[in-house]
């Protein structure tokens, strides 16, 4: 047996081993109902609530508990990307905008009874029919296999290309969010004549 054989078997070996960077660790269930079951809450109270505000406060909040969902996924650059792009600089946006157009808390209105009773019939259908689906196949009351971890850093490496090659359009468009932001606070602080 020659010296690379031995080596190339000495390699399978090694990848047949679980290394530490390869150890999976899962979001207990208990966790994941949390974020699950807060995401789903504060996404129904950015329809319910008639205050814009309190609307895109609930929104935030409804981020943040997908992005710990995604974390838990192993998904880190998604979730933090989520953090803050949506809640961080999207959600600014919207505030600076509810704050400069004034938008008022709606007026309560009448509920149409048979608008709202037709809405929940459909939803209870479709829930129906998604349960018989899964019911059915037995593919689908299986777990989905663990995703292969990776073995490169993700975000290390959009980090340095984002301060090495891409660093000047990067800082440009952080001069330009800043100009825009002082620009609405200018606007939406001017007094009306």
């Amino acid at each position: 047996m020659t010296s690379y054989h031995r080596s190339k078997d000495r390699a399978i070996s090694i990848s047949h081993h679980s290394s530490p960077l390869t150890h999976h660790s899962e979001m207990s269930p208990f966790l994941f109902w949390i974020f699950a079951v807060l995401t789903v809450i504060f996404g129904a109270a950015v329809v319910l609530n008639r205050n814009p505000v309190a609307s895109a406060l609930s929104l935030v909040v409804s981020f943040l508990g997908l992005s710990a969902l995604f974390m838990s996924l192993d998904a880190f650059f998604v979730g933090i990307i989520q953090v803050l792009v949506y809640a961080g600089a999207v959600m600014v946006l919207f505030l600076f905008i509810i704050m400069l157009l004034d938008i008022r808390a709606e007026e309560r209105r009448r509920i149409n009874w048979l608008a709202a009773g037709g809405g929940i019939g459909v939803a209870v259908i479709l829930l129906v029919q998604i349960c018989v689906v899964i019911g059915h196949f037995k593919v689908a009351r299986q777990p989905f296999p663990s995703l292969a971890r990776s073995t490169t850093d993700d975000v290390w490496n959009i980090g340095r290309l984002l301060f090495t090659n891409y660093n000047l359009p990067f800082q440009i468009i952080g001069v330009l969010v800043l100009v825009a932001t002082i620009g609405v606070v200018i606007l939406s602080r001017r007094e009306p004549r």
